[in-house]
């Protein structure tokens, strides 16, 4: 299965890319799943939203829609992944109640934290097995074969993104997890690259590997075009992709 959709959707510029220029805020999200079945939660990574808010969220989401949700900036660029549990269960009583919309969680790392085996591990160690987590390394020393071994023996997903010039697409979990920044979060993909990334995925899907696809190139509707032309190329490769 391949979910792909965009970080965050509630960007005013994207008024006559997704949404039509009269259509009021509070059915942008409606709009927004007839097209998509997953979306990254931006806003948890900037603060702590209220149980009552994830609640919201839960109640509007279509039956098959996911959310994938950013760990938040205090554990990650902040307090750099130490006292893992004590903030891994705040973040959780949050995220926790969206229940079975609940899809991966992203654990972001900043550019400049360097490798540490041991303090990734004891995140790891606290974080629950009963959800899916991936993490983004943004400094290439966390890319080597011990981290790639932690990873899998935690059951966590390394995120395969190109904020780092050809990144590895090394698999440590039973799921990929993929994010496209555009360069700066400006930049489209062209069909080359588009065409590229569908091939990768088609070969993901066939070692039976869920895939979670996101793209943060949100200036300009980049996103949505991108994403668009994605799940178009997948369905014409015959891998099932978009709102089914």
């Amino acid at each position: 299965m391949v979910r792909v959709g965009t970080s965050g959707y509630q960007y005013t510029h994207w008024k006559n890319v997704l949404y039509p220029e009269d259509m009021p805020r509070k059915h942008w999200f409606g709009r927004y799943c007839e097209l998509f079945d997953t979306v990254e939660l931006n806003t948890t990574f900037y603060h702590q939203p209220k149980e009552s808010t994830y609640e919201s969220w839960r109640a509007v989401a279509p039956p098959n829609f996911r959310y994938a949700v950013k760990y938040n900036r205090f554990g990650t660029h902040i307090k750099r992944l130490k006292d893992g549990p004590e903030h891994l269960e705040r973040f959780l009583s949050g995220a926790e109640r969206l229940k079975t919309s609940l899809g991966p969680i992203l654990v972001q790392l900043p550019p400049n934290f360097k490798k540490n085996k041991d303090r990734l591990d004891e995140f790891l160690r606290a974080a629950p097995r009963r959800h899916r987590w991936a993490v983004e390394f943004r400094d290439p020393s966390w890319l080597d074969d011990e981290i790639y071994d932690l990873l899998q023996a935690r059951g966590a997903a390394l995120v395969i993104h190109d904020h780092i010039k050809e990144h590895p697409r090394t698999v440590t979990a039973n799921w990929i997890y993929l994010r496209f920044h555009g360069g700066e979060n400006n930049g489209s993909y062209s069909d080359r690259q588009l065409a590229e990334t569908a091939d990768h995925i088609e070969s993901f899907i066939a070692r039976a590997l869920t895939v979670w696809v996101y793209f943060n190139n949100d200036l300009n509707g980049h996103a949505v075009y991108n994403a668009r032309d994605l799940i178009a190329r997948l369905r014409q490769m015959g891998v099932p992709a978009g709102v089914r």
